[in-house]
């Protein structure tokens, strides 16, 4: 048996390469968008790959299964379970709880693990020739290593009313399905830590049903279903904006991006006439480079593992926007965007040295150390902002903070006072400056950006409050 693992670390995605060395054939679990990564793996190993499955319909980025479909002329392996509303809107072979199937000798059984979403299944994955007892256990989004899938998401995220305290209970009742598992089996999930599909998801790649049922959370409340549907529910992180549209796109037939494109430059005027038409400019700079100097109207988003996320959350997906990268950035950026489908990209320009040759003036943005934040404190009519997400503040903020989470600040901009100084932070401070950006951006003349955060107010031994 040949076995690779795939990993994202932008979305904290896991994908899964398995094959069979002796018939040639492989298949591909849960694969990204950007496809030519399990394309190189099949050449270097000989392989065909026959057989693309899918855990479940995913919220969190777009699959690249109908594109590695497409390129290879393999089958799509997905869920038949869930009912009414819940089917793939083309061509695929329909699994069930207890169907099996064989990619060359090795056997895969289907479990249908409900819970995160109706339809989600797991693979049981038995390599025959070197024993008749399974193996590996890819469970998608259904356990994590020291988490659970959450089942809120299709509620919050995706508007569908009532489905979050059933997914629970359904959750239950899968998590009690798989302690029945020998405890040798190893488990592979689709996320790791850092992923906004659970709350508390481990740094490490893999576990065993074993580990799990000692460590994972999921696994205390025996025989209190009520315990495990309320904590389940509980302080989950809100989902990122673009999770509903991800829900609809892997569920649908849409246009394929079956190789990562090539973008545009852009000349310094064609990237003002298209701002001058609503066109986003996203600067991808590091924040420090931003703050010493940025193009009015741009948006700041570091190109760094959150940078799809962010963009997720400010982007639409019927809009064109602009990336402000350096050329070496541009195929990872790419391919992060990729990944949730944001493909309508004009163009790029590669700094800001042709806006300032052209004759375009930079703005800089007001950033504070910790003493100037003090200070400020003391004034009158000063207002705090905190951006973090709901969790974050709750464990502990500055005394008198107000807290607008910066995923939704563009709907919330009625919170932040025009007639007093405003102080914005966060934890390390990459969301404060997307936040002043924002801000900057809607006419806010009066905003400070205290960069260094909680991270630095914390470490100094300063006061919090929860």
């Amino acid at each position: 048996m040949f076995f690779q693992h795939v990993y994202d670390k932008s979305l904290a995605q896991a994908s899964y390469f398995i094959g069979c060395q002796k018939a040639g054939v492989a298949a591909v679990i849960d694969p990204k968008r950007d496809v030519d990564t399990y394309l190189e793996i099949a050449k270097q190993n000989n392989m065909k790959i026959t057989h693309i499955m899918e855990t479940h319909i995913h919220a969190d980025f777009l699959t690249g299964s109908r594109e590695l479909a497409a390129l290879t002329g393999a089958s799509l392996y997905l869920s038949d379970e869930g009912g009414e509303g819940w089917e793939y809107e083309f061509d695929h072979v329909g699994l069930k709880d207890g169907t099996s199937f064989m990619v060359g000798n090795l056997k895969i059984d289907v479990l249908h693990t409900p819970g995160h979403t109706p339809e989600s299944i797991s693979f049981l994955l038995t390599d025959t020739p070197a024993s008749p007892e399974p193996v590996m256990f890819f469970t998608g989004d259904f356990v994590f290593v020291g988490d659970i899938g959450r089942p809120d998401l299709l509620e919050k995220a995706a508007g569908i009313k009532g489905t979050m305290d059933a997914g629970a209970h359904q959750m239950y009742k899968s998590i009690e399905k798989f302690s029945t598992l020998p405890d040798y089996i190893q488990v592979w999930p689709g996320h790791g830590a850092g992923s906004a599909c659970g709350k508390s998801l481990g740094a490490v790649p893999s576990s065993t049903v074993g580990y799990e049922k000692i460590r994972n959370w999921a696994f205390r409340f025996n025989k209190d279903e009520n315990g495990f549907v309320k904590f389940l529910l509980e302080d989950q992180p809100e989902p990122p904006k673009y999770f509903a549209m991800m829900k609809k796109l892997n569920k649908v037939n849409r246009p394929l991006l079956t190789s990562v494109p090539a973008l545009k430059k852009l000349s310094n005027k064609e990237m003002l006439d298209a701002m001058s038409k609503g066109v986003k400019l996203i600067d991808t700079r590091l924040k420090t480079e931003y703050a010493k100097g940025y193009i009015p109207g741009s948006l700041n988003i570091q190109g760094n593992n959150s940078f799809a996320t962010w963009c997720g959350w400010f982007i639409n997906y019927d809009e064109k926007f602009i990336l402000l990268a350096d050329e070496k950035q541009l195929d990872d950026l790419t391919r992060k965007l990729m990944r949730i489908g944001l493909d309508n990209i004009m163009g790029y320009v590669s700094s800001t040295e042709a806006y300032v040759k052209e004759g375009g003036k930079l703005e800089t943005v007001p950033v504070i150390n910790m003493d100037e934040f003090k200070s400020v404190m003391k004034e009158p009519n000063v207002q705090i902002v905190d951006l973090r997400n709901a969790t974050e503040y709750r464990s502990g903020h500055i005394e008198h903070a107000d807290h607008v989470f910066i995923g939704t600040l563009p709907k919330n901009l009625d919170k932040i006072s025009k007639d007093k100084k405003v102080v914005i932070l966060c934890q390390g401070g990459d969301r404060a400056t997307i936040g002043y950006s924002i801000l900057a951006n809607h006419g806010f003349k009066n905003i400070l950006n205290y960069s260094a955060s909680m991270n630095e107010w914390i470490g100094q031994g300063n006061p919090i409050v929860n």
